[in-house]
């Protein structure tokens, strides 16, 4: 599907599961290369000792990048998430961010890996953020990418 920027920014801040979560999309870039996201701690959102639950943290990210991806390079590719680990590195007690970023360099090496249909499992790294700028968790996101074959009449 082909979104704008901010139709995109719009569809995911309604979208039920991160209405739950509290988790608010803050921008895209009209590249599709950059997202903000955040998350305020809660009620709701909040564990059995008082910091940000774990699996909110985790989608807060989830599925941003391979939207991003798909955006930027088109109907010609199949992109899907694979797989993801993430690593808690200290409890969450306040509002949380997360700043996503696909770089040139990432883009290009995808179109050079996949441009004769092969696939590509590039890994992402997103930090997701306390309001002191220390490291909460570190997700790594990993891609499938494959250039879609060619149809012929």
């Amino acid at each position: 599907m082909k979104f704008t920027p901010k139709g995109l920014k719009r569809l995911l801040n309604i979208y039920p599961p991160y209405l739950g979560a509290g988790v608010k999309i803050t921008h895209i870039s009209d590249d599709w290369k950059q997202m903000g996201v955040r998350m305020k701690l809660r009620w709701y959102n909040r564990n059995a000792v008082g910091s940000h639950f774990g699996g909110s943290l985790y989608s807060m990210v989830d599925p941003q990048i391979m939207l991003m991806l798909m955006q930027i390079l088109g109907p010609e590719y199949f992109v899907w998430d694979k797989s993801a680990t993430i690593d808690y590195l200290q409890p969450a007690t306040s509002e949380v961010t997360a700043e996503i970023l696909i770089e040139d360099d990432m883009l290009a090496l995808i179109k050079e890996e996949t441009h004769n249909g092969e696939k590509y499992l590039p890994t992402f790294e997103v930090l997701i953020k306390d309001k002191e700028q220390n490291i909460i968790a570190r997700v790594d996101k990993v891609l499938y990418i494959r250039k879609k074959p060619k149809h012929r009449n």
